[in-house]
């Protein structure tokens, strides 16, 4: 598929793409007039990706952990990092439940008008 369709697939821009084959994230075939071509795979490649760039890996990270998961195998060093990675995730997961739970405080404190409280 062309750069475009595969664009539209996965809802990622362009420039995107090309910044992941920059960054050695996703590789691509050219035509014989230059195009970039991409397997069906790279649908599952790039929402691979973006999930990791969601989570806040940083793309030298996940560039070297994409070929243990290409191989389906990984080293004791990438499962550490994995771990890590996951570990901190998780303390972001708890800092935004905290977070939540502050507002819904401050929701339900300040549900009721109060006359000497100006709303704007």
């Amino acid at each position: 598929m062309r750069i475009g369709d595969l664009a539209s697939r996965t809802r990622v821009s362009v420039r995107a793409l090309r910044y992941y084959e920059e960054q050695g994230l996703l590789a691509s075939a050219r035509s014989g007039s230059g195009q970039r071509l991409y397997a069906d795979t790279a649908v599952n490649r790039v929402r691979l990706i973006q999930q990791l760039y969601g989570a806040g890996l940083s793309s030298k990270t996940i560039a070297e952990l994409l070929p243990c998961v290409d191989a389906k195998v990984s080293t004791p060093e990438s499962r550490e990092r994995l771990l890590v990675e996951r570990d901190r995730i998780n303390a972001q997961i708890a800092e935004l439940i905290l977070a939540r739970d502050r507002l819904n405080d401050i929701i339900d404190a300040t549900s009721k008008p109060n006359p000497t409280c100006d709303y704007v």
